[in-house]
């Protein structure tokens, strides 16, 4: 069914801060300051030619500080960094002490899949953040300059390889773009698990607006109608997501037939909310009467590649959960 998985170069790496600080607040917007503060090390550590193509992206115009203006970058969601990048922090508690550990990952695809772009630019990169002394970033209790890199773990199918530990770079591993799905089977002997009542629970905030279907033209819509996404406009993301990493594709991406019953399954319960923290984007949990078997292998992929927009700051991923008493 996803004869495409392995035109899928992506690699996974797991990363683990530890405070070196008696208190440290982690910021609302963790995604966008990684991205942010990384992006803006990364641009001033390479080669100027190199150095251009990371400041327009980031929109740092030369000869100009950046300010420390967080609460401007998240309304707009506008910077990235100009090779294909998804950072994912997992939200948890934002106060943290001494030796305390920080966990997110951060997925490279496509050419930027690149172990050597990870050893060489953004590892360094990371690590000058840890005991950075830019009073742009570096504040009283802030975790920029107060923290080391613990450990750095691989994605290899359902295991994670280490990379770093307790501090130590292992210069002997190589990751390679496709081992991050080796050993999945993206639904298989699951075919019944997701056949019952299922929650849909967004793990970050989520925009499918494009993906709408506008029926009824010509008619006034009620608020909100149109905004929570039933199983085909996940679908139909996702497509359009697989697409943008595997430009040229051909193959068919989802199955007819998972279309036509995923327009068949209803929502029976949703807590959807608008973001507080995303402008335009939403979150929540979904309950659906059921789940095809033929649909799975498609939402559970869709869930590691991230669906929507802002994929970059993490945003478009959820978890497929059966039983009520799994949600929390």
């Amino acid at each position: 069914m996803l004869n495409y998985i392995d035109s899928i170069n992506l690699i996974r790496y797991v990363i683990v801060w530890r405070v070196n600080s008696s208190l440290v607040f982690l910021p609302k917007y963790l995604s966008l300051e990684i991205s942010n503060i990384l992006g803006e090390i990364i641009a001033k550590r390479l080669p100027t030619k190199d150095a251009i193509r990371w400041k327009k992206a980031l929109g740092i115009l030369d000869n100009e500080e950046r300010k420390s203006d967080w609460e401007k970058t998240k309304k707009s969601h506008q910077t990235s960094w100009p090779i294909d990048a998804i950072i994912l922090n997992y939200p948890e508690k934002r106060t943290y002490g001494r030796d305390e550990l920080i966990i997110w990952e951060l997925k490279l695809f496509g050419e930027s899949a690149d172990h050597e772009l990870f050893l060489e630019i953004i590892l360094p990169a990371m690590e000058e953040a840890g005991y950075t002394s830019d009073s742009r970033w570096k504040r009283s209790n802030h975790i920029w300059g107060h923290f080391d890199i613990h450990s750095v773990y691989v994605a290899k199918g359902n295991n994670l390889e280490p990379l770093v530990t307790n501090g130590i770079l292992n210069l002997q591993y190589r990751a390679n773009p496709n081992q991050w799905f080796e050993g999945l089977d993206f639904g298989a002997g699951l075919e019944h698990k997701f056949e019952q009542p299922t929650h849909l629970k967004w793990i970050m905030p989520f925009d499918l607006k494009e993906f709408y279907h506008n029926e009824s033209k010509g008619k006034k819509k009620k608020k909100g109608k149109n905004e929570i996404p039933n199983l085909k406009i996940i679908l139909e993301a996702f497509e359009h997501r697989i697409k943008s990493l595997i430009p040229g594709i051909s193959d068919l991406i989802v199955a007819q037939e998972a279309l036509e019953q995923s327009d068949n399954t209803s929502i029976i319960h949703k807590n959807i909310l608008k973001s507080k923290d995303w402008s335009g984007f939403l979150t929540g949990t979904q309950l659906f009467s059921g789940i095809p078997s033929v649909c799975i292998p498609y939402l559970e992929l869709a869930s590691i590649i991230h669906i929507g927009n802002q994929t970059h700051f993490g945003c478009g991923t959820y978890a497929l959960i059966r039983s009520t008493k799994e949600l929390k």
